[in-house]
């Protein structure tokens, strides 16, 4: 079991950091390793919607669909894959802080299998530097 809990402090009301976290569309630009997500249910975001992401990690090409399991908006967004080769749970929160600062905390945790199985062992500690990543990239473009 692999389970990566990250979190960053972001400087911007939780309204805009949430809003923009959560829509997939935004995905490509803030997730180091996902090219693109693509919509396979009609907008917007609620219980339910898939989104399809296509990303490269381990120096492989994936392909899954995350559907959304939770969404309460503001507060927490959690999405599960609905297939692919890693079945994982993805789960954003945010916590305002003040009116001008955020926490957001990233968490995935999943179960690897086939060729993800035998990196296991070293799977957290490469997911959380790729999840710290990914979180200083959104404080960068959110603070800009």
């Amino acid at each position: 079991m692999v389970d990566v809990n990250t979190e960053i402090i972001i400087d911007c009301p939780i309204s805009k950091v949430s809003e923009y976290a959560a829509d997939p569309d935004h995905a490509p630009e803030w997730y180091v390793n996902i090219h693109s997500a693509e919509w396979k249910t009609p907008k917007p975001l609620s219980l339910g919607s898939q989104i399809a992401f296509k990303a490269k990690f381990l120096g492989r090409e994936l392909a899954y669909v995350y559907e959304i399991a939770e969404y309460i908006p503001g507060k927490k967004l959690v999405m599960k894959t609905a297939n692919g080769p890693f079945p994982m749970e993805t789960i954003y929160t945010w916590q305002a802080l003040d009116n001008n600062h955020t926490r957001m905390t990233l968490r995935n945790k999943g179960i690897p299998t086939g060729f993800s199985k035998m990196f296991s062992p070293f799977m957290s500690s490469m997911m959380k530097r790729a999840n710290m990543k990914d979180l200083k990239k959104i404080k960068s473009i959110l603070e800009r």
